[in-house]
């Protein structure tokens, strides 16, 4: 095992409704396919999802095959050179960094890649939790 890669599913305000851990070693448009047969179960009220611009290709076929919602993927511009503010891309990126904001995720310490997602989720709820405590 070399690292691990985490793929998120968030809502519009960032917030985590589904984590798929997994080794370093598997290609991002063979673990979107993986999650996105989960998706029609899991979210069925799921229209559009914005994806990264790896997730082209086999990703977007299977969710045109499944019908239940629609794959954008968001792509930099070739012709602009260093840092781009991709519209909808930054909601997750925003999350990724709440996430290394705590130990257990900043580092790979986990052994088992379902340890590592269960602490995605356990984050978020203190998240969730600390931000209705401050909202009375």
């Amino acid at each position: 095992m070399n690292g691990r890669k985490r793929h998120l599913i968030v809502d519009t305000v960032g917030l985590v409704l589904k984590a798929f851990v997994t080794e370093a070693h598997y290609p991002d448009g063979t673990v979107a396919c993986w999650l996105f047969r989960l998706l029609p179960d899991l979210l069925p009220r799921l229209k559009v999802l914005w994806a990264d611009g790896a997730y082209r290709g086999n990703p977007v076929d299977l969710a045109t095959t499944l019908g239940k919602f629609r794959l954008e993927t968001i792509e930099r511009d070739p012709t602009k050179k260093g840092f781009q503010r991709l519209p909808k891309r930054w909601v997750v990126e925003r999350t990724f960094a709440w996430l290394t904001l705590h130990r257990r995720l900043n580092r790979d310490y986990e052994y088992w890649v379902q340890t590592s997602d269960a602490m995605i989720y356990a984050v978020m709820v203190r998240l969730m939790l600390r931000r209705l405590a401050n909202s009375r």
